[in-house]
């Protein structure tokens, strides 16, 4: 078994005129199975940013599904068989990732906390996290370059998903998604 927060912050985009720059999603939840088989089971929850107008709240929530196409619509398909989505909420979600990809993290107040920091070690290059392009398995679809971490907590406490750890694997992986993909 698997347990899970995803974060995505929104730095520039949008969902055809509307505009969705600045916004984040959050989603928890665990899984059984491989998912890179098509045999996992999922349960998920959806965080959404209240900062969000309702068009913009139903704009992301319908790319995040996989309903409107590009890598999230491929990434559904490996859910298709055994996911669960037990709920979407609006919240406020605080964020920060530090500009050199050093530490990222997401609470939102009394649900959920994950941070994480970048590792390092004996043969990493000083300032320098290691990063890998084009990672196998990527959340974020091919492409992509993503920086190694680990987590320093991840409380979760929301839809019925509870876990808590301080130490597990952890990635930051910019994504640029479109239709198109």
């Amino acid at each position: 078994m698997c347990e899970h927060v995803l974060f995505w912050h929104i730095r520039e985009g949008h969902y055809g005129d509307v505009p969705l720059n600045d916004l984040c999603l959050v989603q928890v939840g665990r899984f059984n199975g491989n998912i890179w088989d098509y045999d996992a089971q999922i349960s998920l929850a959806r965080f959404v940013d209240d900062r969000a107008s309702d068009v913009q709240a139903d704009a992301i929530s319908e790319i995040y599904s996989g309903r409107v196409g590009g890598w999230p619509e491929k990434l559904g398909e490996l859910f298709s068989r055994g996911r669960e989505t037990v709920g979407v909420e609006r919240a406020a979600i605080s964020y920060e990732i530090a500009p050199d990809q050093s530490r990222w993290g997401v609470d939102i107040a009394g649900r959920v906390k994950a941070w994480a920091k970048a590792l390092s070690g004996p043969t990493s290059a000083p300032g320098e996290p290691p990063r890998m392009s084009s990672p196998p398995g990527s959340e974020t679809g091919p492409g992509q370059i993503v920086t190694w971490g680990k987590s320093t907590i991840c409380n979760v406490d929301a839809f019925g998903f509870e876990f808590s750890w301080t130490v597990s694997s952890a990635k930051h992986i910019p994504f640029d998604w479109s239709n198109s993909q």
